[in-house]
């Protein structure tokens, strides 16, 4: 096992405690970035990658039916592996927003299609449940079991906040531990039903949870209510009748006293290794363990750990994920050391035992490789394209360093821009901010102040404007002041100048119905007098 430090390429300030690694068609992917998705990445999925001891990130496009899949923190995610024709994909449920709210959806997520460029699209579906649906949650755990040719998915722990009618203002924000109900859904109809089992007589949250078949097995976990992690481990029994499903649990011995511990599996079969997590709310569990799942039921033995930094060990707290089979990101805050600019370190802990190879298997390899390049016709930049590679023929390739996430490149708009400071009284925060007005979805929506000769950009929650108002504001071209500027909630539209029109000579004679005239000398009008007398 080797532990290796990374150093993080522009990209420490999105990790947090509460996030999520997924693994979908050999990427690994970071779900549950700090804060809300900014302009780089809208949809706030980034594809991880480990190279010469640095770790980057690469913004995750979703495809134009997705939906809308918010960050998420310490959810309930479960792999669900290829089945009956569908792909490999994802469940996540629950989960903590950005703003503190406590999530009580169901997304599946699956890949989409991959580019030319083997660029990864990804699909975001939100999933409706029937029946005793499970409520807002986080800190709880789900898992797929297998019994009779069908599939369901397992739901059990958690916590939210206390009931709406028992909040008092001193306990508005307090959480408690969700009842002990086991959630049971199949994904194809979304019915869902709970199930009360006496075994399961205590709530419990951030607990382990593995299956295999029709088997889940429960370990550890932290109740609130006892404020304690005491060494617990159940087995649930899952099988899927024609009728109804029918429960059971069962108490084993061999628990462990462990919370927010971190999962990874070492290869196909049911063979995990437990690793960190908390003993209690000031001890960090530093042994490792494996847990293996067979007929007989489940194995627990104890690991030799890794040789911890001294930056490890001293630390109060420590994160991570599953970053691939038998490999493990772990992250430790730097404990406010003003030297040290990044947030975190990081570590990339791996369990794989190198192979080593012959000297006949090595030469068998190496003569795989053409080494006729003379006769090669070489390629455009045009032809050079991607069909048939796969994604670890990418990795030594510079062609997606364009690609790379950069915190410096976002725009710093805590002073700027959208998050700028519109007015005394402003109240809107990047960090808590969310969608108030129906046409906003990543920023909030601002309108311009004509006070002055420049004018200012204000938010318009900020100044109180319901949103007919501010659809009316936003079409043609008038003028608003904001609160501080006189307070009027618009001006009607800028009078036109008035333009003299041009007089014109027209073209007829104006006495055009009188009498006709005409021009005689005298002696012509007594000629004509004598001859019409």
């Amino acid at each position: 096992m080797t532990l290796q430090p990374l150093t993080a390429v522009n990209c420490a300030g999105l990790l947090q405690p509460g996030c999520s690694l997924l693994q979908l068609d050999g990427e690994i992917l970071l779900f549950g970035q700090k804060g809300w998705p900014k302009r780089l990445c809208p949809t706030g999925i980034f594809g991880v990658r480990f190279k010469n001891g640095e770790m980057k990130l690469r913004a995750i496009s979703f495809s134009n039916d997705s939906s809308y899949l918010p960050p998420l923190r310490c959810p309930a995610v479960c792999r669900l592996d290829p089945y009956d024709g569908l792909p490999e994909s994802y469940l996540i449920h629950g989960g903590r927003t950005p703003n503190n709210e406590i999530s009580s959806c169901l997304y599946l997520l699956t890949m989409d299609s991959r580019g030319c460029n083997r660029k990864l699209v990804l699909k975001c579906k939100e999933k409706e449940l029937v029946g005793e649906v499970p409520g807002a949650r986080y800190g709880h755990a789900m898992s797929i079991v297998q019994s009779r040719g069908k599939t369901a998915c397992v739901m059990f722990g958690g916590r939210s906040y206390i009931p709406t009618g028992e909040r008092t203002t001193e306990r508005w924000n307090s959480v408690v531990d969700c009842p002990p109900q086991v959630f049971l859904f199949d994904l194809e109809f979304g019915c869902s039903s709970a199930h009360t089992l006496p075994e399961l007589s205590d709530g419990q949250s951030f607990h382990v949870a593995l299956a295999r078949e029709d088997c889940v097995y429960f370990i550890g976990g932290h109740s609130i209510t006892s404020d304690s992690r005491p060494p617990r481990l159940f087995r649930l029994r899952v099988e899927l009748l024609q009728g109804s499903p029918l429960l059971s649990c069962e108490t084993l011995d061999s628990g462990m006293s462990i919370s927010s511990a971190i999962i990874t599996r070492t290869g196909p079969s049911h063979r995990y290794i437990v690793l960190g997590g908390y003993q209690s709310d000031s001890q960090k569990r530093m042994e490792c363990s494996t847990v293996l799942l067979d007929e007989k039921g489940i194995h627990i033995d104890h690991l030799e750990p890794p040789r911890w930094t001294p930056d490890i060990i001293h630390s109060r707290t420590w994160f991570g994920g599953s970053a691939g089979d038998g490999c493990i990101l772990l992250a430790v805050p730097t404990e406010g050391r003003p030297s040290q600019p990044d947030v975190h370190y990081f570590y990339h802990v791996s369990f794989q035992q190198e192979k080593e190879y012959s000297e006949e298997e090595r030469t068998q390899a190496c003569s795989q490789e053409s080494t006729d390049y003379e006769n090669s016709t070489p390629l455009e930049d045009s032809e050079e394209l991607y069909f048939g590679r796969e994604p670890h023929e990418l990795e030594n390739s510079s062609d997606d360093e364009g690609d790379t996430y950069n915190e410096e490149d976002e725009e710093d708009e805590s002073q700027t821009g959208y998050w700028t400071k519109c007015c005394l009284g402003c109240q809107v925060d990047p960090n808590t901010w969310e969608p108030y007005y129906s046409t906003e979805l990543h920023r909030p929506a601002m309108i311009f102040c004509s006070k002055g000769e420049g004018g200012h950009w204000v938010h318009a929650q900020c100044m109180e404007l319901s949103e007919t108002l501010l659809v009316k504001l936003s079409q043609g071209s008038k003028k608003y002041f904001c609160l501080d500027h006189g307070g009027l909630p618009y001006q009607e539209m800028t009078p036109p100048r008035q333009v003299i029109p041009v007089r014109r000579t027209p073209m007829k004679v104006k006495d055009r119905n009188g009498a006709f005239m005409f021009k005689m000398s005298p002696s012509k009008k007594s000629f004509f007098k004598r001859l019409f007398d």
